[in-house]
């Protein structure tokens, strides 16, 4: 499915069609876009293996640590992972890389020329059950990704969504060129996980750049520190003089960065806590632009 205006083109994978594994959301799996001609997402990994499918572009998930009712099951049991359906536990704690068996839910898809309106239920399942509504449109220079959940079971529902970007800005390697700009000053190691291997990542008040390419992966987590922040992010690639920003309609409680030389993905947490026959909608918008 192909989202087209004249600047860009926002290709979608119908849910049953493309990525098919118990990690990433199902609905709206955005693996490609083109400003003017020019593809603007990576990937999660360089070498695909038989069977393997990776993250692409703006894949996005709920529940990365804590799906619903995963602790309150045993084994063999399922349990939701929303967006996708229902999953088998196996011994030990949850994984999201894990290969669990799935029962796919049943995806409705409405399609427009600028817009793409991608639902589906959650069946009441040890409690819990939720209605998923997203909404993919195209705004101009960029596109927005409109999320409704409601929660129809007998639980309250608490969990996170967050979009993992997958971002290369040009099919150049990332590397020396990239910045990285937040709306707050970055604090990383002042709480969470500290990767970089290769010692290339570079922080500077509110701006991260890259030194080189990274030949392995790095990663941080909580660079907001314990402080909730505006969700925004800004990325350019002075060498390609092209830029990307994300706003959500959120204040979020975790910024995470993961990248390699295939792509940099900066990460906006949005914590969902939601009441039984209550509904929460969020956004999260992007623009593109040359410098």
């Amino acid at each position: 499915m192909v989202l087209k205006n004249q600047l860009l083109e926002l290709y979608v994978d119908h849910p049953l069609e493309g990525y098919r594994l118990p990690r990433f959301d199902w609905t709206g799996k955005i693996y490609d876009l083109k400003f003017r001609g020019l593809s603007l997402v990576g990937a999660e990994k360089e070498v695909v293996e038989a069977g393997d499918c990776p993250g692409l572009g703006f894949y996005n998930e709920f529940g990365i640590d804590k799906p619903l009712g995963y602790e309150d099951i045993q084994p063999g049991e399922w349990f939701h992972k929303i967006g996708i359906g229902l999953l088998q536990k196996t011994a030990g704690d949850y994984f999201f890389a894990h290969p669990y068996r799935i029962q796919p839910l049943e995806f409705s898809v409405k399609a427009a020329q600028e817009q793409l309106m991608i639902s589906c239920k959650g069946p009441l399942t040890n409690g819990y059950a939720y209605t998923l509504a997203k909404t993919i449109q195209l705004t101009g220079q960029g596109f927005a990704i409109h999320y409704q959940l409601t929660n129809t079971g007998e639980k309250p529902i608490e969990t996170d969504e967050y979009n993992h970007n997958f971002i290369r800005l040009g099919k150049e390697a990332v590397g020396e060129g990239y910045q990285l700009e937040f709306s707050f000053d970055v604090q990383p190691g002042s709480m969470g996980e500290v990767v970089n291997p290769d010692g290339i990542v570079q922080f500077q008040e509110k701006k991260i750049h890259l030194t080189d390419t990274p030949q392995s992966p790095f990663f941080y987590s909580f660079l907001n520190g314990k402080n909730a922040v505006p969700a925004q992010w800004k990325l350019i690639n002075k060498k390609r003089g092209i830029g990307i920003q994300e706003t959500g309609s959120f204040t979020t409680p975790k910024v995470n960065l993961w990248g390699w030389k295939g792509a940099i993905s900066p990460e906006l947490f949005h914590s969902i806590r939601l009441s039984p026959g209550h509904t929460e909608n969020w956004k999260r918008s992007y623009t593109i632009f040359s410098l």
